[in-house]
């Protein structure tokens, strides 16, 4: 019975998203019906993950066949702590979009779009098998592709077009990499894979897979050099919809390089992790360049999108119990912060009528509250402690040390100044100095609507880092999982 429950978090918002599709012009009904499905699937994942961590991962598969040749759905730790976390994080982004996105978008499915997303990448998230994986991808990009154009306006269209034409040429090297892959293993489910790779000791050809792999998913994860279309695409979306592609698309990319390296390519790691290590600190490096290099809100914390995942991966590419474990805490710090940052840029610019920081000054007079939860969000996505990216970034940087790699480790340390200093240089911009002439204000009790979820998204994220301890279990049997895939292949090949 278990079992059949790790489909609810996707099947919830699949289902409201059908349900949303009538009555588009009724925003009360829109509003309602996609809360009441976003806190079903919340309660759904909350539940899930304490089977999870109970009972180990838990595994669905599609008509009664055995494991390799069904369709399986796994919900492991670390599937399950991301599912969670996605769902968390969107119910305040729509809790946000009430008084942000407008009503003309609320009423264009503004709402079924977001649900669609939810159910590909909850079932990118959970998915045993490497096609559905591309699947999953193909259900949460159509919808992104609405949510990017949604209100065509000019700057909106021309985002779209480098975000549409980059995720078509990813889409198709995906399609034509699961398929070499099929042609050497003869088989599609991920854990399947895992034992037939292990059987052929990884010759060169699946090096050259775990490479194509690499260039598929470091697209859509926006890691170096392929990182060039992210500022494009994701600078003209309108707050809500940022927040929501900041927090999770450039995540699924992530997840599926941690799924695939640690579980799939792990057999020939002094290229393929070797390849990955030094790709991260590349990102990490052209993420730091990029958030110093401008002065706009938006792109300042875009390229801390891309200096995070550097620093995510280049964990990952350890493949040490410290090097995951820190992968797995910075990860869900990340997605939550920086759809808290999204978000408190979007009221920033808001307020000043702007983007551009040199046009900003003195709003701590007028928004003293809003400028210190910015503080707080600034000083936890830069790791400093006790506040939610510390603890991940010491595991990561520690994980460097126990691998043998100290300069790397120093460059993370290095970046987190860096980090430091591009957020701090907005809150000093925006925040001190003489109140500047603004070119549209939000009214009052417009803020207040905006300014509440954010406030209590920055709390959660405050909490995670403070109460570090009460996560920590399920860090670290996300982490084990992780480190010995056969805990993973058990739980598929051992059937229901």
């Amino acid at each position: 019975m278990h079992n059949n429950l790790l489909l609810l978090p996707i099947i919830i918002p699949f289902f409201t998203a059908m349900v949303l599709l009538f009555a588009r012009k009724n925003v009360m009904y829109q509003r309602t019906v996609t809360m009441i499905g976003l806190i079903a699937a919340i309660v759904s994942a909350f539940y899930m993950l304490n089977i999870v961590y109970v009972d180990g991962p838990q595994t669905v598969t599609f008509g009664s066949w055995p494991a390799p040749f069904g369709i399986t759905m796994i919900s492991d730790m670390m599937s399950i702590l991301l599912v969670v976390t996605t769902l968390v994080l969107t119910f305040f982004i729509v809790w946000y979009s009430f008084s942000a996105i407008g009503i003309e978008r609320e009423k264009f499915y503004y709402y079924p779009g977001i649900m669609f997303i939810l159910t590909g990448i909850n079932g990118a998230f959970t998915t045993g098998d490497i096609f559905n994986l591309f699947v999953f991808f193909e259900v949460f990009l159509m919808s992104s592709y609405l949510l990017i154009v949604l209100g065509g306006e000019k700057q909106q269209l021309q985002g779209s077009i480098y975000y549409l034409v980059i995720n078509i040429i990813s889409s198709a090297l995906f399609v034509i990499t699961v398929a070499f892959l099929y042609s050497v293993v003869g088989t599609l489910s991920m854990a399947d894979i895992a034992l037939k790779v292990a059987a052929l000791e990884q010759p060169a050809i699946l090096t050259v897979i775990a490479v194509l792999f690499l260039v598929v998913f470091g697209l859509k994860a926006a890691i170096f050099p392929l990182f060039f279309w992210l500022p494009k695409a994701y600078k003209s979306a309108p707050a809500p919809i940022l927040a929501l592609f900041g927090a999770l698309l450039t995540k699924v990319g992530v997840y599926a390089i941690i799924r695939t390296y640690t579980l799939i390519f792990v057999h020939d790691q002094s290229f393929t992790h070797e390849m990955l290590m030094i790709l991260s600190i590349l990102t990490i490096i052209f993420g730091c360049i990029g958030a110093l290099a401008y002065f706009d809100v938006t792109l300042i914390i875009i390229y801390n999108i891309v200096i995070a995942v550097g620093v995510i991966l280049f964990g990952v590419s350890q493949m040490n119990s410290a090097g995951l474990e820190g992968a797995m805490y910075y990860l869900v710090h990340d997605m939550l912060i920086k759809a808290a940052l999204f978000m408190l840029g979007g009221i920033l610019i808001a307020i000043t009528g702007t983007a551009n920081l040199r046009k900003m000054g003195g709003l701590m007079k007028r928004y003293p509250l809003f400028g210190w939860t910015f503080l707080i969000a600034a000083f936890s996505l830069a790791g400093i402690p006790p506040l939610s990216g510390f603890i991940g970034k010491l595991l990561i940087v520690e994980s460097g040390f126990e691998a043998n790699n100290p300069w790397m480790s120093i460059v993370i340390l290095l970046s987190s100044l860096v980090v430091l200093l591009s957020v701090i240089r907005i809150f000093i911009y925006a925040f001190w100095g003489e109140e500047q002439q603004t070119t549209t204000s939000i009214s009052q009790a417009t803020y207040t609507q905006q300014f509440t979820p954010v406030l209590l998204l920055v709390a959660v994220t405050v909490a995670y880092g403070v109460g570090a301890e009460l996560v920590a279990p399920y860090m670290s049997a996300a982490g084990e999982a992780l480190l010995n895939p056969s805990i993973y292949i058990d739980a598929v090949m051992g059937g229901e």
